[in-house]
């Protein structure tokens, strides 16, 4: 671990700090070592940070609970990834509400070419069970990464299925990687480590109360190209998932049921109200996601994957290109300069380049300049 990298982790565990403030903050400081060098009279002119978040990072509150997780994560083996490392999963990278740090175990690789959520209802039937088996059984062939929350039910159900066939998978908790949770399902948890694993962005220790279930709900979202929903109730947690899937402008399928079927209330709901595909077989999302069998790269480059030397605008918004074309014009340049060349207000400007960070396209350089990358 690097020494900027051991700094973002002390912002993470700076009391009042959270990962907005922390983007923010290294966008401007050029830097998470920068930012803790930074004295107070230039942290407070950040937008967002306040002096309470000022004087706990000069005070340097955060750096023995960094200090104390880095050497845990040693110990056991876990693994930190932030959002500035290249294998940050870029799917998360360019949310807006994405981790700025993911606690992981296992092998995994987030940046496949395909990846697919399943969830659904913890109060599994013989039908949600047997729909679940088939559609990790047919989708093995096309080697997607398997994403769900090692819930009872869909979520357990899915992680053993991809085990038996073969498919990596990812559980996504809402605790801490120290607290498996239900405790009954740390036996395949610990299996899923040998292709997949476990992840989360809660520190060790934290317990899977109640409010951390939809914040869980939305990595589970961001990490799926496309969200399978096996069953659900008229309310149940699966259908949170499914509202971030639809904020992130990902595809969603879900399973219809019998009428008068508790658990596929919510399926039937999501599809009659246009809010869901209607999830027939593997072979027919494959078709309308134009997956191709045997293909280990995707038929067109995505926005993130530029070729080298290429700047590709398409999938920006009018702004967003606008400070492309001037950054690519003018090279290294200074957010006011960029500010009074475009005629964007400087603090729309300095939001469109921390996002545009975020998508990999712009880094941040000392004295508030950014450029391409």
């Amino acid at each position: 671990m690097t020494e900027d990298q051991i700094a973002v982790l002390a912002l993470v565990r700076t009391p009042s700090v959270g990962s907005v403030t922390i983007r923010q903050l290294i966008s401007y400081c050029g830097g998470a070592e920068k930012v803790h060098r930074s004295d107070y009279k230039k942290l407070i002119k950040i937008p967002g940070v306040g002096d309470k978040v000022a004087r706990s990072i000069i005070g340097k509150h955060g750096w023995t609970e960094a200090e104390k997780e880095f050497e845990r994560c040693n110990k056991i083996g876990a693994k930190l990834t932030f959002y500035t490392d290249p294998d940050y999963p870029k799917r998360l990278k360019p949310l807006y509400d994405s981790p700025v740090l993911l606690y992981s175990q296992g092998v995994i690789d987030y940046n496949v070419v395909r990846t697919v959520g399943i969830v659904g209802t913890r109060k599994i039937t013989d039908y949600g069970k047997s729909v679940t088996e088939a559609i990790i059984k047919e989708l093995a062939p096309y080697q997607p990464l398997l994403v769900s929350g090692l819930a009872y039910g869909i979520d357990i159900t899915a992680h053993r299925a991809c085990l038996k066939n073969g498919v990596p998978t990812v559980g996504v908790m809402a605790s801490g990687l120290d607290v498996i949770y239900p405790a009954v399902h740390k036996r395949t948890a610990e299996e899923m480590q040998a292709n997949g694993g476990i992840v989360t962005e809660n520190p060790f220790g934290t317990k899977p109360d109640f409010m951390r279930f939809p914040a869980r709900n939305r990595i589970i979202a961001g990490l799926s190209d496309v969200t399978i929903v096996v069953e659900s109730a008229k309310k149940g947690g699966s259908l949170i998932t499914t509202e971030y899937a639809q904020n992130y402008h990902r595809e969603v399928y879900a399973v219809p049921g019998n009428l008068g079927s508790t658990y596929s209330e919510g399926c039937n709901q999501l599809i009659r109200n246009n809010k869901a595909n209607l999830f027939s077989s593997v072979e027919e999302m494959a078709h309308d996601l134009q997956w191709v069998l045997g293909q280990t790269e995707p038929k067109a480059p995505s926005r993130y994957d530029k070729p080298e030397g290429e700047l590709v605008f398409e999938g920006f918004t009018q702004d967003e290109g606008q400070v492309l074309a001037l950054l690519k014009k003018g090279g290294d340049m200074q957010i006011d300069d960029m500010s009074w060349q475009s005629g964007i207000h400087l603090g729309k400007l300095a939001t469109l380049l921390l996002n545009l960070e975020f998508q990999g396209m712009v880094r941040s350089l000392p004295g508030k300049k950014y450029a391409l990358i």
